[in-house]
């Protein structure tokens, strides 16, 4: 497995996760405090997308990783609950460096 599929994840599992803290806080803006309605709108679209290419690149490392659908369905939905998908993205990342060193091209002797 290359390491690109792992970069790839990490850096849409961190935005996903902070594009959720944002959508959380603007959530709590306009509705605790009626204020920041398109600002709401704007997030959760972005958010929405977003979502959906970590879920695309989620989808491909744990194809590669031969994952088990349950925890690939865990990993996937972290990007929905606030937070997790930092914690959930630590553990993925210890679990794959062994995969990515391991299909680490050998150099041949002469």
């Amino acid at each position: 497995m290359k390491s690109s599929v792992l970069t790839r994840y990490r850096v849409m599992a961190y935005v996903t996760a902070v594009m959720l803290l944002v959508l959380c806080a603007c959530m709590v803006a306009k509705y605790g405090f009626g204020v920041g309605e398109d600002v709401t709108f704007m997030v959760s679209q972005t958010h929405g997308v977003l979502y959906i290419i970590y879920l695309i690149f989620a989808f491909d490392l744990g194809s590669k990783a031969r994952w088990p659908f349950g925890k690939l369905l865990w990993i996937l939905l972290s990007g929905t609950i606030p937070t997790a998908a930092f914690f959930v993205e630590r553990k993925v990342v210890r679990e794959v460096q062994p995969l990515i060193a391991g299909s680490a091209p050998v150099a041949a002797k002469a």
